[in-house]
């Protein structure tokens, strides 16, 4: 059964950190690409950052040089880490395939709050 579980989320203050995890379980990291997706209040859900099966990694402009995502194919687990963060940075943050897509998680909540 595939399932995927994101944990990570909090509340944190601008400029902070945080790393998000997310655990596959029903199919190998390595045969699919990952993506991290998130959905702010009121907006679409929005691609934020790729990697690939060989490890290439894109980013959307808004976060490029401030996230990083990797992933550990032992653990199956796809990685994001969020550094220097920014309130607009706030959503709800999911992972998923590239393609196809599966079933959504539950996500997590990312809040950048004084």
């Amino acid at each position: 059964q595939v399932q995927l579980v994101e944990s990570g989320g909090g509340l944190v203050q601008p400029g902070g950190s945080l790393r998000l995890s997310c655990v596959v379980s029903g199919f190998s990291l390595k045969d699919y690409a990952m993506a991290w997706y998130r959905q702010a209040p009121g907006k679409q859900r929005a691609l934020v950052a790729t990697i690939g099966t060989w490890d290439i990694t894109q980013y959307s402009d808004s976060v490029k040089d401030r996230f990083t995502t990797s992933r550990d194919t032992a653990k199956n687990t796809v990685y994001l880490q969020m550094n220097s963060l920014k309130p607009e940075d706030t959503a709800v943050y999911y992972c998923n395939r590239v393609f196809p897509l599966v079933g959504w998680g539950q996500g997590t909540q990312v809040t950048v709050s004084p």
